[in-house]
Order: structure tokens, then sequence, then C-alpha cells
């Protein structure tokens, strides 16, 4: 097997939550299992091995958690992008579009300095609400985000597209058909 074979089975997948006719996809299964969790990082990192990059970003919640581990590997600093209200200093904050309403993320305005380069990090991008505001967020502040990687594409609902069309690659490691 090959390592999206391998990443497509360590991963879960829920029919019909959080509501009928959506098929859940469940990373905590591929997190548990330690040679999964290692490959999907590992392949996250590997594109950007030997590339100039500042930080890491990534978006609550399990995004913190492969960012985490990127920024590690990549030995650069982490920043957390978090929902309103959560983070204890003076924040920048930005609105952003979800498939069933309006939401705020935000992080702390001294979380990066303008210019740096920056690596967007989330388990899965949908329909791309959340990477947009994200990526609108960081550029709020003046990063360069170099790219947005994910270890899940679900094509069909469009996201990577829209943030290619912010100027921003999309790094996926697998696809999933259908929402």
């Amino acid at each position: 097997m090959n390592f999206k074979t391998d990443l497509k089975n360590a991963i879960r997948t829920i029919p019909d939550y959080p509501k009928p006719g959506i098929m859940f996809r469940d990373i905590t299964t591929l997190l548990g299992n330690a040679s999964a969790f290692r490959r999907a990082v590992d392949e996250l990192v590997q594109p950007f091995a030997g590339t100039k990059i500042d930080k890491v970003a990534g978006m609550e919640a399990r995004g913190f958690i492969l960012g985490g581990a990127v920024a590690h590997q990549l030995s650069i600093g982490f920043i957390p992008i978090r929902k309103k209200g959560k983070l204890p200093r003076k924040t920048v904050t930005i609105g952003y579009s979800l498939e069933y309403g309006v939401d705020e993320m935000e992080m702390h305005e001294d979380a990066l300095v303008a210019g740096e380069k920056v690596l967007l990090i989330d388990d899965l991008i949908a329909t791309g609400g959340t990477a947009e505001g994200a990526v609108k967020l960081l550029h709020k502040l003046g990063a360069d985000v170099i790219a947005a990687c994910f270890v899940i594409d679900l094509p069909e609902l469009g996201g990577a597209k829209k943030i290619e069309a912010l100027g921003v690659p999309v790094h996926s490691l697998i696809a999933f058909a259908g929402h």
C-alpha cells in the first residue's frame, strides 16, 4: 500500500454527522495511530524541506495538533489561530463564513512580524470558509502565506480553489469524494 491508502485507512468515516447526508472524516483515529500520525506530519513537512519558513499557523483545534508537530519538525515557531475570546492579550480579529453561519477567529497581534513567511495547517478543507478567514487574518498582519496544507481535501466543495484564488497554493495529502 502507498501512503495515501495508509492515511485513508487510518481515518474513520462517520455517516450522517453532524447532519444527514454528511460523511464526517474523523482524524482522531489517524492521530491515535503512531505510524499514520508520523507519516502525515512527514508528508506535510516534505514539500517545504529547505524552504525558508518563519512560522507555522494552525487553526483551532486539530490544526494545533498537526501544526505544532509540523513546526517542531521544521524547528520554527507556531501561531495559534483561535476562536474569538480565547486569547489573553491584544488580538486582531476577522469574521468568516461557515456553511451554517458566520464566526470570528483571532490571533495575537504580535504573533508575527510583517513579511514573515507562514505555512497554514489544518486537518481538512471543505468549503474553505475557515481557511479563507485564516489566510485573510494572516495577511492582515502582513504575513506572506506561502501555502495552506491539509491532510484531507473534499474537492467537490471547492475550498481549495477558494484559497488558491487568494494567491495561496494548497497542498493536501489525500482527497475524499463527497461531503
